[in-house]
């Protein structure tokens, strides 16, 4: 397996294996983010072929509650592992890595992640690989479906840090 920082051509392979709901592509919009120096993307190959990805945004979580309580905290976001059958053979884990090793490169002590409460599978895998939690959250986020229809999304989380790296 092997990670990188996204590519442009990485968008469209993710939008053909990874897709993500609506018209408007979440990794078109993380590329973007990338691009505007607000995040790295990552993306794990496998075989030449995307099987997971994760986003190490500089500019940290955008929910206030979070930044209330972590002025400045980076934040690791968006990691999804596919297809479901790579799940639990250590992909995951070693995007989270790829990130925290991004973070020390740039002299940063410590990073968070949000976890769904629905997700304890993910929260699991958080906790096993150092990060506590720090404050309950709401994600917030939208996107245009096929019928053009802006889909409001909020998601009961928890932000989890990781500190030292």
């Amino acid at each position: 397996m092997d990670i990188t920082v996204c590519t442009a051509s990485d968008v469209a392979l993710l939008d053909r294996y990874m897709g993500s709901p609506g018209r408007t592509s979440f990794h078109a919009r993380r590329f973007a983010r990338q691009r505007a120096g607000q995040c790295t993307y990552l993306v794990a190959h496998l075989d030449g072929w995307p099987v997971g990805h994760t986003e190490m945004r500089w500019i940290g979580c955008s929910a206030p509650e979070v930044r209330a309580a972590r002025p400045g905290c980076p934040e690791i976001g968006g990691l999804a592992v596919w297809p479901d059958h790579l799940r639990s053979r250590g992909i995951g884990s070693a995007l989270v890595g790829a990130a925290e090793e991004l973070a020390r490169r740039r002299g940063l002590s410590a990073v968070g992640i949000g976890v769904g409460r629905d997700n304890p599978r993910a929260a699991a895998l958080y906790e096993r690989l150092g990060y506590r939690p720090l404050t309950d959250y709401l994600d917030r986020y939208s996107y245009d479906d096929q019928d053009g229809a802006l889909r409001e999304c909020v998601d009961p989380c928890t932000f989890l840090v990781k500190e030292p790296l």
